[in-house]
Formats: structure tokens, C-alpha cells, sequence
């Protein structure tokens, strides 16, 4: 073959390699960030992102589960910003035959983390009285205004209005920046309402944090799964191209 020929393949190939490349440096930078509901567990005085959704979730009494509005990407966690025990949240919350007691955080996130400007509400905390068996979904529905599409959580005591775990395309400066502690104050009674693990609303309500990072994560696998098909294409193509040689 001539060179004039060959030069053709060769610019092919250069483009091939600069695509798979091109696709594995950049698939992590293009990571989206999203405005979502995160799912917590409390882990003695500290945090910790919830293994499973929370219709999947069983917490036992003298649990806490932790709810953060925010923006954030599967770079970034946004835990609530502050930390209650179950002895703040139901220790004045006599124990009950056949139910149990988990306390509930809420913190609705920072005006920069709103999507339209909206001030959050205050976060609030309070002491659950479910049943037993009842899952922290069971244990969500119990602050009210809990919505949900297509098993993501979209708001909780009805914030935000609408929107649900939107794609943040800039994240501002104010939503970037780290988090500062916040008081909020321990429920000073028993509330008055309990959720049944079959409760209204309860099993449609699932972890807004693992399906947001599943849709983080999938823009960054795609663009690894078609580096690599690019990749075996090359290299068949050379492959082929040698054994030709070969036989000439």
C-alpha cells in the first residue's frame, strides 16, 4: 500500500485513539450535580449516607433517619446539618406496646440550594411512633406533604413545591460553598401523629439519593462502555491489518 493511501488510515486511527481518550479524561469531569432529597442514618453522633431506600429501610426503635434537601453531585454529600440523639428526640416519648419509636430529621437545605430563590423552611426534628415493622418510609410520611414521582422523593412537608431531582447544569458559588451547623430545636412532646408501615403514601417512597446518583454515575459508565468498544474496534482493525500482511 502507499504512503498516499496509508495516510488516510492513519488520520483514522489518530482520531480513534484521541476519541477514547477524549472519553475517558472527560467522562468523570462532566459528572451532573442534582437538586435532590438525601436519605440518612444516624451512626452514633454522626451521619452516614442510608445503604438502602427507605421503603427497604427497617429501623428499629431508638433509631434516627436524616432527610437533606440539597444540591450536590457523586463527588459531594450533603448531610443534615445538624445532629440530634434519639434521647433529644423521644426521650420524653414513653415506649408503646407494638410500636416503636425512631426520630426523624429534617433539614431543608440553604436558599442556594432552592431552585427558584424560595426560602427553605426551618429544618425541624420530631420522635415517630410507628409500628414495629413500619420502614423509614412509613416513618417519612408521618411530617406530611410527602411527595413523590416515579419512586423519587420530591418533597417532604411539601418543600419544594415542584421540581424533583432536577440536573443542576452551574452549581453557584453559594451552593458550593461548605455548610455551617445549624440548631434545631428537640421536640418538647409526643406528637400526635403515627404511620403504619402500610400508610398512605409510604410505599411510594424511595431513596431520591440513590436514584440521583444512578443517573450521575450512568452519563460517566456510557462513556467508559463506548471508549472500550471504540478500543476492541481499533484494535481488530490491527489486528486484521497484521494477519493481511502476513499472508501477502
Amino acid at each position: 500500500m502507499s504512503t498516499v493511501r496509508r495516510a488516510p488510515i492513519r488520520m483514522l486511527l489518530a482520531a480513534v485513539v484521541a476519541a477514547c481518550l477524549s472519553a475517558l479524561t472527560l467522562a468523570p469531569a462532566q459528572a451532573a450535580a442534582y437538586r435532590y432529597w438525601g436519605f440518612y442514618q444516624l451512626t452514633g453522633t454522626s451521619w452516614a449516607f442510608a445503604q438502602k431506600g427507605p421503603d427497604q429501610t427497617v429501623p428499629k426503635d431508638g433509631a434516627v433517619d436524616g432527610w437533606r434537601f440539597a444540591v450536590a453531585d457523586e463527588t459531594s454529600t450533603r448531610y443534615p446539618r445538624a445532629v440530634l440523639t434519639f434521647d433529644q428526640l423521644c426521650g420524653s416519648t414513653p415506649a408503646q406496646s407494638g410500636k416503636k419509636r425512631v426520630g426523624l430529621v429534617l433539614d431543608f437545605g440553604r436558599p442556594a440550594d432552592a431552585a427558584d430563590g424560595a426560602t427553605p423552611p426551618q429544618p425541624r426534628a420530631l420522635c415517630t411512633v410507628v409500628d414495629t415493622g413500619a420502614s423509614s418510609a412509613a416513618v417519612l410520611a408521618v411530617a406530611g406533604g410527602v411527595r413523590t414521582e416515579k419512586g423519587l422523593v420530591c418533597a417532604v412537608a411539601g418543600y419544594p413545591t415542584s421540581d424533583c431531582g432536577g440536573a443542576v447544569k452551574e452549581v453557584s458559588a453559594a451552593a458550593k460553598a461548605k455548610d455551617e451547623p445549624v440548631t434545631i430545636a428537640a421536640p418538647s412532646a409526643t406528637p400526635s401523629a403515627s404511620a403504619t408501615a402500610s400508610g398512605a403514601g409510604a410505599s411510594d417512597v424511595a431513596s431520591s439519593a440513590s436514584t440521583a446518583t444512578s443517573s450521575t454515575s450512568g452519563g460517566s459508565v456510557a462513556a467508559y462502555v463506548v471508549a472500550g468498544l471504540l478500543l476492541l474496534a481499533l484494535i481488530g482493525y490491527l489486528l486484521v491489518r497484521s494477519r493481511a500482511r502476513r499472508n501477502a
